[in-house]
């Protein structure tokens, strides 16, 4: 298991640690969550996004002081290593639950966590809609799109939401770096390679169904692309 495993398992057990009448976040819920934080047009601070991740009452309720201190620092060490990943590739690569049963991805947890992000800036991200090209427009439209799917909502019909729901953990990353191409530029930097005004495209992640990329000799979905 690697650094990165563990840490990641770690974190997982501390949010599970927390009261689960509260309803905190699961991890992907957190990676999903904190990838919004970073891609709102404004800056938010961890005063202000650290309470939505104990849940409902924003109380996390730790046991005592040194839980509180691990939790935190693991919560704020996996903000700092997206916020890294993204300046640094120009990527992410969202941590998805999978079912145990089916091996199904399940990206539902992942986009929630996104747009409750969302929420914490309303007319900032409001703003970026109506001053968007075209192209960020449309990806916005669908991240709120699959959130609408998640609770429900959505007006999609049954065929077309199975193929979105098929699709949606390979469109996801590229669907953030897009957004984060307008949003946040400054985190993107110098990667930035496309024309001013342009939306970035990403490279292709592979399907779920590829050969993984690490020469495991395994379907990515069964992976790399658990996580």
């Amino acid at each position: 298991m690697t650094t990165e495993e563990k840490r990641l398992d770690r974190l997982n057990e501390l949010l599970f640690a927390l009261p689960v009448d509260n309803m905190p976040m699961t991890l992907s819920e957190l990676d999903g969550y904190v990838t919004g934080v970073l891609a709102c047009p404004e800056m938010i601070s961890p005063s202000e996004w650290l309470p939505e991740v104990w849940g409902e009452t924003g109380d996390a309720k730790f046991a005592d002081q040194k839980a509180a201190e691990e939790t935190i620092g693991a919560v704020m060490a996996h903000y700092n290593s997206v916020a890294e990943t993204i300046t640094r590739s120009l990527w992410i690569e969202p941590i998805y639950e999978v079912d145990p049963n089916s091996d199904e991805t399940l990206w539902e947890p992942w986009v929630d966590g996104f747009t409750r992000a969302m929420r914490l800036r309303p007319e900032a991200w409001e703003n970026l809609l109506n001053l968007a090209d075209d192209e960020t427009r449309a990806t916005m439209i669908f991240m709120m799109a699959l959130q609408d799917i998640y609770t429900g909502n959505s007006k999609f019909t049954d065929d077309e939401i199975d193929e979105i729901d098929l699709e949606a953990p390979d469109l996801i990353p590229n669907c953030v770096v897009t957004i984060l191409h307008q949003s946040r530029p400054e985190l993107v930097g110098t990667l930035t390679a496309n024309l001013p005004g342009m939306p970035h495209r990403a490279a292709p992640r592979p399907g779920r169904n590829d050969p993984c990329p690490c020469g495991s000799g395994r379907k990515y979905k069964l992976c790399c692309g658990r996580n």
